[in-house]
């Protein structure tokens, strides 16, 4: 849809930022330009999503929910309070989030909502759980699927219920060799404490 269809149309509040009639983005929102937010979708207050991002259909962030640049959350996925992305975070289709480790409807237990923080460059398969409490490190790469339940190394590929580390993926989403070099760009990378590093 192009700026200023009937359908998707450009918010005065959010200068560049094309937004679907059926979404609805409460007060107190901060939105980067270029970025899209697509059939109803809803963005609660005090979240901030940057630039370049798109917010695909029935997606729900927030509250207090910061996105960084160049995300792509798909369909069917809901970012809840204490969930953090950082830039360039692919979110698959119905990729799932928790906030609290044992909730019960009839127990109240906002005070105890656990932080997860997704880091640059991550991909979540579609269908992926991700218990709350975790750190996924930088450009890993969680199968469709799969449930992590720990910290996930930067560049590790997990798959499985309960996750499991099976190999390495690169910057550019591939899966790495014995040798640790890209198969598409070349670039080769090294292990570290955290996981792999692009080698000097």
């Amino acid at each position: 849809m192009t700026r200023g269809s009937p359908e998707m149309r450009e918010d005065q509040r959010f200068p560049g930022v094309l937004i679907h009639e059926s979404a609805y983005v409460d007060a107190g929102v901060d939105i980067g330009p270029d970025s899209r937010i697509w059939h109803f979708a809803h963005v609660l207050g005090e979240v901030s999503i940057g630039p370049r991002c798109s917010i695909g259909q029935n997606v729900m962030i927030g509250p207090r929910v910061r996105v960084g640049a160049g995300c792509k959350i798909q369909n069917n996925v809901a970012l809840y309070e204490g969930v953090t992305l950082e830039d360039d975070v692919f979110c698959g289709p119905s990729a799932v989030f928790t906030n609290v480790l044992n909730p019960r409807a009839a127990v109240s237990r906002k005070s105890e909502f656990r932080q997860t923080l997704v880091r640059r460059g991550a991909t979540i398969g579609a269908n992926a759980t991700i218990v709350c409490g975790v750190t996924l490190g930088a450009y890993c790469f969680i199968a469709a699927g799969a449930v992590v339940t720990r910290n996930v190394p930067t560049h590790a590929l997990m798959v499985g219920t309960p996750a499991r580390q099976t190999g390495w993926m690169s910057r550019h989403g591939e899966k790495l060799g014995p040798d640790l070099a890209c198969p598409v760009t070349g670039e080769r990378y090294t292990t570290t404490a955290e996981g792999l590093t692009p080698a000097a």
